[in-house]
């Protein structure tokens, strides 16, 4: 359905990756997971077999490393140029163009796609020419985001305990200095138990997932990503992997 309201808006409709990517000078993808990502790019009639020399892949998907520097590897030895481009930022910021757009790869296709960037979102930052560094600071960014989360959870559940009114709890956030977006739409999702995804709980816990092994990787302890990682696992058994993340206040309570 998406694809015919793009076709009307007078968008190329491809019917595969490769029919893309054989139509446009660049392409960018943006999926849930490094085995979407893996599947899009190394799948039958996939990206890989519609690039050649010249042809522009920009991969926006939050994955692991390994996966972006594999994608990376396949598209330059076909004679391609690769950008990875993860965004942070949920539904809202998406549909207002209000991203933040993290980059390394190739320079100059960076500053080919500048426009697109600026109409996706409100900065984009190019980190370097080493595939992986956009990967690791969107996960930090993301586990930063987990544990925050998790830590407003557990807030809202022992305040309740305790005989504390949430509401009061959120109005005391919201003006000092923990005062952000996140702490002020979050606690009230969970002040109305209303968990209408704009971040699922099952991409956060993934990112969580990936952090935790990229922290292994270079001997990094992550006491908090951890427990956060627990919590979400944990919500996800409940049955609120497709909610919102705020939906992990389910399992502080059960």
């Amino acid at each position: 359905m998406m694809t015919r309201e793009f076709a009307k808006a007078g968008a190329f409709r491809g019917n595969n990756p490769a029919d893309v990517v054989q139509s446009c000078d660049i392409t960018f993808t943006c999926v849930s997971d490094s085995v979407a990502v893996r599947d899009v790019v190394f799948g039958n009639q996939g990206v890989l077999q519609g690039i050649s020399k010249g042809k522009c892949y920009v991969e926006m998907s939050t994955v692991d490393e390994e996966t972006v520097q594999d994608v990376a590897d396949a598209v330059m030895a076909r004679g391609g140029t690769f950008l990875e481009a993860p965004v942070c930022g949920s539904r809202v910021p998406a549909l207002e163009g209000m991203l933040t757009i993290l980059t390394s790869g190739d320079r100059k296709l960076y500053d080919d796609c500048f426009s697109c960037f600026e109409a996706m979102g409100r900065k984009s930052f190019y980190l370097g020419n080493e595939v992986g560094t956009a990967t690791r600071m969107k996960l930090i960014h993301n586990m930063i985001l987990g544990t925050v989360m998790a830590s407003l959870a557990e807030g809202m559940a022992l305040a309740e305990k305790v005989g504390l009114d949430q509401e009061d709890l959120h109005e005391v956030l919201c003006l000092g200095a923990l005062n952000c977006p996140t702490i002020n739409h979050k606690s009230q999702a969970i002040m109305n138990q209303r968990f209408d995804t704009h971040f699922p709980l099952q991409h956060q816990q993934k990112d969580l997932r990936l952090v935790l092994s990229m922290g292994d990787s270079v001997e990094q302890p992550l006491y908090l990503a951890a427990a956060s990682n627990e919590l979400y696992k944990k919500a996800r058994r409940l049955g609120m992997s497709e909610s919102d993340i705020s939906a992990v206040y389910k399992a502080t309570v059960s």
